[in-house]
C-alpha cells in the first residue's frame, strides 16, 4: 500500500547519496521496509532528519558498513523451511540429474546467500545425492550476495554449534569438521563453493544455471524490480532449469517466464514455450464471369482426399466402406481389400466408437451428427482422443447416397484441457495465500528475526526493543485480522457471482430460441444454444464480434435500424419476420423480438434478440 504513497524527497535524497557515493542503488527496495530499517539505524546514532544522516554519513566512513548491516537483514539458517528442502531432495534433485548425462557438469547459483548456510546445504544434498567423487569433478556452486562482509564470512566455512542445529546430526559427521569448538566444512568439497559480490539489480547474471536458489530475498524487492530480477534468473537457467524461492514468494504475476512444479514449496521450471506465428490463410473467389475451366478435377479431388491429413472414410447407400483415405489407413489398419466390404464386418463398425448406430441415425435424420471426446485406447500406447463428425452425402434427386465419417484428433487439446484444470487448482491455493501481504509478513518476521539477535548481544537496549517489538506484533495481528475479514468479504461475493453467472448461464441455454445480447457498441456479449444451432456460430466465435461483422444467414443490415431504436429507448419493444438462410443453408422464416436491455436506473444499456425459426 506504501509503495504508492507520495516519495519522501528527504528520504529519496538518502537513497541518491548512497548511490553517488558508494554506487549501491536501493531504490529498487520496497519503501515501507526500507524506510523502517532506515530509521532503525538513524535512532540507533540519535539522529532525527534525513538530512543530518547525509551530513554524519559524510564524515564518518564506518557509517555505511553499519548502515548496510541494517538494511541487508542477512537471516538464514542451514536447510531453512526444511519440508522445501526434503522436496528438492527427494522430488527435483533426481529429476535434475536424470535429465543429464553422467559427466555432464551441475550449475547452482545460490542469489542472496547471506553467510553461505545455503550454499553449504546445496553441497551437502548434491554430494549425498551423486558422491562426493562426482560431486568434486561435477558440480560448482556460484554463492553471491551484496554484502562484503557476509561473504567474507561464508568464505571461512566455519560454523558454532548453534549455526548447525538444524543439520542432522549424520551430515554433520560426514561433512564438517570439529575444531576448538567450532565445525569447518570439509575443504576437499568446499572448493566446489564459489562465492563472490553479484548486485541482483546491475549485476549481470551467472549464465547455464541449472538450478537456481533464491530464497526470501525477492521480498525486499518493488514489483518492478521484482520483475527486472526475474527476467535475469530466466536468462541465467538452462532450458530446463529449476528455480527454487522463498516462503513468500509467488511468482503468480510472471507466469509467462516460470511453470509452478510444486506451488506450496515456491520450486518453479523455466517456460521455454514461444508462441509461433500461425500464418493466415487467403483464399480467392473466381468471379462468374471469369471462370476457368478446369480439366481432371476427379484426379484433383481423388488426391486432395487421399492427402488430407485427417482420417476420413465414405460408407455407401448399403453401409459398405466405399472410400477411406491414407490417413484412416494407417491409424485404423485399413486396405484396399477392404473397399467393398460391408462396414459390419470391420473393427472399423465399433472401434473407437459404435458406428453403426450412428450412420442409420444421420441416415434417416438427413443432418450431421458430431460426437465428441470418443476415447480410444490402443495396445501399448497412450489413449488418443477424437471428435467424429457424421455427414449425409445427398445425391441429385435429394436420397442420401452415403455417409462421410471424418475423425479429428482432439488428443492434443484434451490434454491441454486436462493441464489447465490442473494449472487452476495450483492457482486457486496460491490465492489463498495471498502474495503480496505474504511478502511483507515474512519481511517483517526476518526483520523481527534480526532484532532478536541483537537483541542477544545488547542487553542495555532490551526494554525499549521489547516495546517497539510488542508495537509491531500488534500491528501485523490488526493487520491480519483486518485482511482476513477483507478476504471473507471477497470470498462471499466470489461465491454470489459464481452463482448469478450460474444461473443466468443456464436460463440461456434452457432457451430453445436464439437469443443474442448486444452492448451500447451492437457487439456480442451472449450468445445462447439456441443461437449456435441456429446460425452454426459457436459462442466463442460471436463473442466480442459487431453484429454487422457476423458472416450468418440472418439479414443483420434489416435490423440495424430497430437495434439502434432499442439502443435509444428503454421502453422499446417490436417484433418483425426476416428471411433468412439456416446453418444447414436452407431458406427459412425467423421470428425476430427486439428490445432494449435496460440497466438498474432504467436506462437503455443495450439490446436482446429473439429468434425462432418459423415452420
Amino acid at each position: 500500500m506504501s509503495e504508492l504513497a507520495v516519495p519522501d524527497e528527504d528520504f529519496e535524497a538518502v537513497l541518491r547519496y548512497l548511490k553517488e557515493s558508494r554506487g549501491f542503488d536501493f531504490t529498487g527496495y520496497k519503501r515501507t521496509s526500507l524506510m523502517r530499517r532506515v530509521h532503525h539505524r538513524m535512532a540507533q546514532v540519535g539522529i532525527e532528519h534525513h538530512g543530518e544522516y547525509i551530513d554524519h554519513l559524510q564524515v564518518n566512513s564506518d557509517e555505511f558498513n553499519a548502515l548496510f548491516n541494517t538494511i541487508l537483514i542477512n537471516v538464514t539458517s542451514f536447510f531453512r523451511d526444511a519440508e522445501a528442502w526434503d522436496y528438492l531432495r527427494d522430488e527435483v534433485l533426481p529429476a535434475l540429474l536424470a535429465e543429464r548425462g553422467p559427466d555432464d557438469p551441475i550449475r547452482v547459483w545460490s542469489a542472496g546467500c547471506a553467510s553461505g548456510e545455503e550454499a553449504y546445504t546445496l553441497a551437502m544434498l548434491l554430494a549425498e545425492a551423486l558422491g562426493p567423487e562426482q560431486f568434486r569433478h561435477r558440480v560448482k556452486i556460484y554463492a553471491t550476495d551484496v554484502d562484503d562482509e557476509a561473504l567474507a564470512q561464508a568464505r571461512q566455512a566455519v560454523y558454532g554449534e548453534r549455526e548447525l542445529q538444524r543439520v542432522p546430526p549424520e551430515l554433520v559427521g560426514k561433512y564438517f569438521e570439529a575444531h576448538n569448538g567450532r565445525f569447518a566444512f570439509r575443504k576437499d568439497l568446499r572448493r566446489a563453493v564459489i562465492f563472490g559480490r553479484n548486485d541482483l539489480v546491475q549485476d549481470a547474471p551467472i549464465s547455464r544455471i541449472d538450478l537456481l536458489v533464491c530464497r526470501n530475498t525477492l521480498m525486499y524487492f518493488n514489483q518492478e524490480t521484482q520483475a527486472k530480477v526475474l527476467g535475469r534468473f530466466h536468462f541465467a537457467l538452462t532450458p530446463r532449469g529449476v528455480l527454487f524461492l522463498g516462503k513468500a514468494e509467488m511468482l503468480l504475476s510472471h507466469s509467462r517466464l516460470f511453470d509452478p512444479v510444486e506451488l506450496k514449496r515456491r520450486i518453479f521450471r523455466k517456460t521455454n514455450g514461444a508462441a509461433a506465428g500461425v500464418a493466415p490463410f487467403l483464399t480467392h473467389a473466381f468471379v462468374q464471369d471469369r471462370r476457368i475451366d478446369l480439366g481432371g478435377l476427379d484426379q484433383l479431388r481423388e488426391h486432395a482426399f487421399q492427402e488430407s491429413p485427417v482420417a476420413q472414410v465414405v460408407i455407401a447407400g448399403e453401409d459398405v466402406l466405399a472410400l477411406a483415405n491414407r490417413q484412416a489407413e494407417a491409424l485404423f489398419g485399413l486396405s484396399a481389400n477392404d473397399i467393398g466390404r460391408p462396414l459390419r464386418d470391420l473393427d472399423l463398425s465399433y472401434r473407437p466408437v459404435e458406428l453403426r448406430a450412428h450412420v442409420e441415425q444421420a441416415r434417416n435424420d438427413r443432418r450431421a451428427l458430431r460426437l465428441k471426446e470418443v476415447a480410444w485406447h490402443r495396445p501399448g500406447g497412450d489413449p488418443v482422443w477424437f471428435e467424429v463428425h457424421l455427414n449425409p452425402l445427398v445425391g441429385p434427386e435429394g436420397t442420401v447416397i452415403g455417409i462421410s465419417i471424418v475423425f479429428h484428433d482432439v488428443t492434443t487439446a484434451r490434454r491441454l484441457l486436462d493441464d489447465l484444470e490442473y494449472a487452476n487448482q495450483q492457482l486457486e491455493s496460491a490465492y489463498e495465500e495471498l502474495q503480496s501481504t505474504n511478502e511483507e509478513l515474512e519481511t517483517t518476521n526476518e526483520e523481527l528475526q534480526s532484532t532478536v539477535e541483537e537483541l542477544e548481544t545488547t542487553n542495555e537496549e532490551l526494554q525499549s526493543t521489547n516495546e517497539e517489538l510488542e508495537t509491531m506484533n500488534e500491528e501485523l495481528q490488526s493487520t491480519n485480522d483486518e485482511l482476513q475479514t477483507i478476504n471473507d468479504v471477497l470470498r462471499d461475493r466470489t461465491l454470489e457471482l459464481d452463482q448469478v453467472n450460474d444461473f443466468l448461464e443456464s436460463i440461456l441455454t434452457s432457451l430453445r430460441a436464439g437469443v443474442i445480447v448486444l452492448d451500447p457498441e451492437m457487439r456480442v456479449i451472449a450468445w445462447n444454444r439456441g443461437a449456435e444451432e441456429l446460425w452454426g456460430v459457436r459462442q466463442d466465435e460471436a463473442r466480442g464480434e459487431h453484429l454487422l461483422n457476423l458472416d450468418i444467414g440472418l439479414p443483420v443490415a434489416e435490423l440495424r435500424p430497430v437495434v439502434r431504436q432499442a439502443l435509444g429507448d428503454a421502453s422499446f419493444m417490436t417484433e418483425l419476420k426476416v428471411d433468412a438462410v439456416n446453418r444447414k443453408g436452407r431458406d427459412v422464416v425467423v421470428r425476430v423480438v427486439c428490445s432494449s436491455l435496460r440497466s438498474n436506473g432504467g436506462e437503455p444499456n443495450g439490446a436482446i434478440l429473439v429468434m425462432e425459426q418459423k415452420g
